[in-house]
């Protein structure tokens, strides 16, 4: 069997994550379409301690990226369209195709799920959400449901016209035209989508589609962890094609070694190996990455591959947390070297500094420190900031 050692791993898997170059180069328009498409999607997520996390993970990879040049994409060029993979995400258009298998599970499963743990009645306003949207045009949550009693407690707690607006969109009824200040606007579908992207494909054509795309996004995956990808395929599905495709010769097995010295068995193409070898060195430079990183997206896959433990702690109480409740990784070379606790203060113009801990065995001298100066000067001006302070302890 063929082995990828751990250097070669981490190589292989940032070149596919676009974490292996130096974050330079044009980034709106095609060329910021064409990262998307490189990456396969990019989570949406509205938490804003410093920027939101899609703008921050392309700004990860282009540093010429700014917040303004990602909803042209969605709102005039359908270059890209929103809908979920593992979470919210923007997807490119030429995918859409492949995402109506997603649509059809999801009328399924939502509508069974929703009727346990949404309010009653939501199945009965799709008629009436939709007549709205196609004779009153695009429409947002707050603009249906008048009457109805609004969100009174729980994340979850739609009323029944949101929850409505929200299936017939998961289904694939209706599509997000665009964004106000974070706001999902819906249309209908064929208003939205190109109506050369809008074609069925075969369901096994699709599922091909599906676990191919994944893992070239990857370098390298466990069954599972295709599945996971995209979260449109089960993970029975993927090993049965999978099997099918080694067969063929063109998927072979190979260990994957961790960062711990660990053996890992996944899938991947029968010429990893050169391409480990001929993927780039990751640059020495400081890198802040979101949270909600493509690359870190598996919590366990980081830990194998990097050595880095990593949770979100924004439900964790205040006294039991070991971190700040969203801290950014901070990414040199192909090392994950420590972890920032920062936030953005706009009225005054600060990007303040509250924590920052090493990983174990990372000593912190004055190049590692003027590298991640040097980082957060560029987010700052990233984030439209002009000043950086630090807590006085923030060295931890």
């Amino acid at each position: 069997m063929l082995r990828l050692d751990n250097a070669q791993a981490r190589r292989l898997f940032l070149h596919k994550h676009a974490l292996a170059e130096p974050p330079t180069g044009p980034a709106k328009g095609t060329d910021l379409a064409d990262l998307i498409t490189r990456l396969g999607f990019v989570q949406l997520d509205s938490v804003r301690t410093v920027e939101r996390a899609h703008h921050m993970i392309l700004f990860s990879r282009r540093q010429s990226y700014r917040p303004a040049h990602l909803a042209p994409l969605l709102d005039h060029d359908r270059a890209v369209f929103e809908h979920w993979t593992h979470d919210a995400a923007v997807i490119p258009m030429a995918f859409y195709p492949y995402w109506q298998m997603r649509f059809a599970r999801d009328a399924e499963r939502l509508q069974r799920r929703w009727s346990k743990d949404r309010r009653e009645g939501f199945t009965q306003k799709f008629d009436e959400v939709l007549t709205r949207i196609r004779d009153g045009g695009p429409c947002s949550s707050s603009d249906v449901g008048e009457g109805e009693t609004r969100k009174s407690g729980g994340w979850w707690d739609w009323h029944p016209s949101k929850t409505a607006l929200e299936y017939l969109w998961r289904s694939g009824s209706l599509a997000v035209t665009r964004r106000e200040a974070f706001r999902k606007i819906y249309d209908l579908t064929e208003r939205v989508i190109p109506t050369e992207h809008t074609h069925l494909p075969p369901e096994d054509q699709a599922a091909d589609w599906l676990n191919n795309a994944a893992l070239d996004r990857l370098g390298f995956a466990t069954p599972g962890e295709l599945a996971a990808f995209w979260d449109t395929l089960r993970p029975a599905e993927v090993k049965t094609w999978a099997e099918g495709e080694r067969a063929a010769g063109r998927l072979i097995e190979v260990e994957i070694t961790g960062a711990d010295g660990s053996q890992r068995t996944a899938l991947a193409r029968p010429n990893v190996v050169s391409e480990a070898e001929d993927a780039p060195t990751a640059p020495k430079r400081m890198r802040v990455l979101s949270p909600f990183d493509p690359a870190l997206r598996d919590r366990k896959r980081a830990e194998r591959l990097f050595g880095f433990h990593y949770r979100i702690e924004i439900f964790v109480p205040a006294a039991k947390r070991q971190y700040g409740y969203y801290v950014f990784p901070l990414m040199e070379g192909d090392r994950l070297v420590g972890r920032i606790d920062m936030s953005a203060d706009r009225k005054t113009g600060v990007l303040h500094v509250t924590a920052l801990w090493p990983e174990t065995g990372v000593r912190w001298g004055d190049a590692r420190q003027s590298r991640l100066e040097a980082e957060l000067a560029r987010v700052a001006r990233f984030a439209g900031l002009d000043q950086i302070t630090w807590a006085s302890d923030w060295k931890r």
